[in-house]
């Protein structure tokens, strides 16, 4: 082979390198990629939601969905995932906020590369398109500290724990318990607003020393999922099962043991698996560039008649109906 017939060749084996990953860029842009991406990843929570957006995906072949998430309850993690997924130019990001404020510059830079952009969980984010709510905040604080009202007799003192200080929806839960427990005269709150980082050991050793301070307490509220698990434990290993109240947001399959034993009074929750398809869902529509109306299905249960309102940027807040408050009866009716 001659020195020009090599050089001929080699022109042409990179050029069929070149077709062959334009062929691959084009192929890969051929389906939207949705990119979820939540407060951490590994835990039950967002492991059921991670269900959830793969069964979105199976259910929505056009499109090319899936999640991911910093290994730590770290805001700043998160931060640089988002970064990295707008970098690599994702059509769509479906964004669980550790910490919204955190995310703000990150988002609107997204959004004004033209990428979709759907959150969950941070109904004060400005930079967004759409913001999905399983249900009313308020409300469903307001149900968590009735429920705990009603199981310390409406009298005694209580405390509340939340992911983080950060945490828009945690915030709005526990001070919605605040506002419903000023019902009640004799409820006394002491110590609020724990922040766990959604860390059951963590939340555990810190249930302990609240017990120890304050030995007459009668409930606590918590926020993010892996808090009944912790404070469950600290009141169980107590022997307080049954005489300390407990209740917060929790899974029926993790929190079982402690429910059957009394150490949790209730749990509340929404299903994050409809929640992530809900938020794929609507980023879909909104890259279809059909618009988000009140009254619309989404085609996931919880969120087929949703209520859309006016966000606090140029987006909207579109809210569902999943809220669902169970107990020792009948959390089995709802397993995962």
């Amino acid at each position: 082979m001659t020195k020009k017939t090599k050089s001929i060749l080699a022109r042409c084996m990179l050029a069929s390198a070149l077709a062959t990953g334009i062929a691959g860029i084009a192929a890969a842009q051929s389906k939207p990629v949705i990119a979820t991406v939540v407060k951490i990843s590994g835990i039950p929570w967002f492991d059921r939601m991670n269900t959830g957006v793969e069964e979105f995906a199976k259910a929505n072949p056009d499109v090319d969905a899936s999640q991911s998430g910093p290994a730590t309850a770290d805001a700043a993690q998160q931060l640089q995932i988002v970064q990295d997924l707008t970098a690599r130019g994702v059509n769509a990001l479906a964004v669980v906020p550790m910490d919204p404020a955190v995310l703000e510059g990150a988002l609107k830079r997204a959004m004004e590369r033209g990428i979709v952009v759907v959150t969950h969980e941070a109904d004060n984010q400005m930079n967004t398109q759409a913001d999905v709510e399983a249900f009313d905040n308020a409300e469903y604080g307001a149900a968590l500290n009735e429920r705990l009202a009603q199981c310390m007799g409406q009298a005694g003192k209580w405390t509340t724990f939340v992911g983080s200080l950060g945490s828009r929806t945690h915030l709005q839960w526990v001070g919605a318990g605040e506002e419903n427990a000023k019902k009640y005269a004799q409820m006394e709150l002491v110590d609020p607003n724990n922040e766990s980082f959604d860390d059951a050991n963590g939340t555990y050793e810190k249930a302990k020393e609240i017990l120890r301070k304050h030995p007459d307490i009668k409930g606590f509220q918590t926020s993010a999922g892996n808090d009944v698990l912790g404070v469950g434990r600290a009141i169980d290993e107590a022997g307080l099962a049954g005489k300390v109240c407990l209740v917060g947001t929790g899974l029926p399959n993790p929190s079982a043991d402690l429910l059957e034993a009394g150490a949790i009074t209730a749990i509340g929750f929404w299903d994050p698996a409809k929640a992530g398809m809900a938020m794929n869902s609507v980023a879909k529509t909104l890259l279809a560039k059909q618009p988000i109306t009140d009254g619309m299905d989404l085609g996931v249960e919880g969120y087929n008649k949703v209520s859309v309102r006016k966000g606090p940027g140029e987006g909207v807040l579109v809210i569902g109906n999943g809220m669902v408050l169970a107990d020792k009866s009948n959390y089995q009716e709802h397993l995962f």
